[in-house]
């Protein structure tokens, strides 16, 4: 059957909604093969929970116990403020609600919500694609590595920009959300004044509905000012407990990143192969270029595979890790 481009209105705002792509496509004889988010396809192994976690509120050692893990993670200085929040898409909606309006930098093309957050608080948002065209009395935020086009950022450049900045009275905000893969990338070891350093957690561990996120700081004021928005209590006792295991785990750690760079480099082979041009990406995600990505889009939906669409920029697309053998092989045929 013919193959029509879907309209922009068409196109999710997120990955992962198969509600609608069951709506849109029906129901695939083999399942959906989800590669529309950057959420790795080997989850970290559920520690035992004990049935407390479930009965009883979260108590102050278990929070401590997370942070704990984090800073070791992250490799967080003893000054470094550390706030722990249902995820960390809730963490950009609570930021803007702690600065008076002003004007606000985004470095685009890049996650959509945090210029939905700062608007939707009475920010004047700008985008831009130069660092340097941001005011630094105002606030600046940089997702690095960015989804989706894996443009990365040295911690060198970052800490000159946010000394920029601490004169100026701004902000700078870097999203993390993808940088385990890349330890090296991240600010958190030098944490330089006027700062927020954003963390994803289940992207990384596969663990997405955990609903587990983290800023860090060195604003002893900003890190409260978050804490008081969220009151006691903000993440769920299981997801203490698991957040500590998996963050205290550097051989699981270890042994992902390697994992995740050789299946990416897989995946980039079969797109570039199939004829895709290679745009960019992480090792959760590549980002790809086609003229009728569109139509591509709509005959990977019509075989079970869901992929990112974006429709500020209708020739890219967005394809996560397939997690086995058979998701590649899948992949592969729709393709060919």
């Amino acid at each position: 059957m013919p193959v029509s481009p879907p309209p922009a209105a068409a196109l999710p705002l997120h990955g992962g909604d198969l509600a609608a792509a069951l709506r849109r496509w029906g129901r695939p004889d083999l399942g959906w093969l989800d590669l529309s988010t950057g959420i790795n396809p080997h989850p970290y192994p559920l520690p035992p929970l004990a049935p407390a976690l479930w009965t009883r509120l979260p108590g102050g050692d278990d929070e401590a116990a997370l942070i704990s893990a984090a800073r070791h993670r992250f490799v967080a200085g003893a000054a470094a403020e550390i706030v722990a929040a249902p995820g960390s898409q809730a963490l950009i909606q609570a930021l803007p609600r702690l600065r008076p309006p002003g004007p606000v930098a985004i470095l685009t093309p890049t996650y959509a919500e945090h210029a939905r957050a700062w608007s939707a608080a009475g920010h004047a948002v700008v985008s831009i694609d130069d660092p340097a065209a941001a005011d630094p009395a105002g606030v600046l935020v940089v997702v690095n590595p960015n989804n989706p086009t894996g443009r990365r950022f040295a911690p060198a450049d970052l800490i000159g920009l946010a000394a920029r900045f601490a004169q100026a009275g701004g902000l700078l905000v870097i999203d993390e959300a993808f940088a385990d893969p890349y330890p090296e990338l991240s600010l958190i070891p030098s944490l330089p004044a006027a700062t927020l350093v954003l963390r994803s957690f289940g992207k990384f561990h596969g663990l997405a509905g955990l609903r587990l996120g983290f800023a860090v700081t060195a604003e002893a004021g900003l890190a409260e000012g978050l804490r008081r928005g969220f009151g006691p209590w903000a993440v769920s006792g299981p997801a203490l407990a698991v957040g500590a295991a998996a963050l205290a785990d550097d051989a699981w750690a270890e042994a992902n990143r390697a994992r995740l760079a050789a299946d990416h480099d897989r995946l980039v082979g079969l797109l570039t192969s199939a004829g895709l041009e290679l745009v960019g990406g992480t090792p959760l995600f590549t980002l790809v270029r086609h003229p009728e990505a569109a139509l591509l889009w709509e005959r990977l939906g019509q075989a079970g595979i869901l992929v990112r669409a974006f429709d500020f920029q209708p020739d890219w697309l967005r394809v996560g890790l397939p997690g086995d053998e058979t998701g590649f092989e899948r992949l592969a045929r729709a393709l060919g």
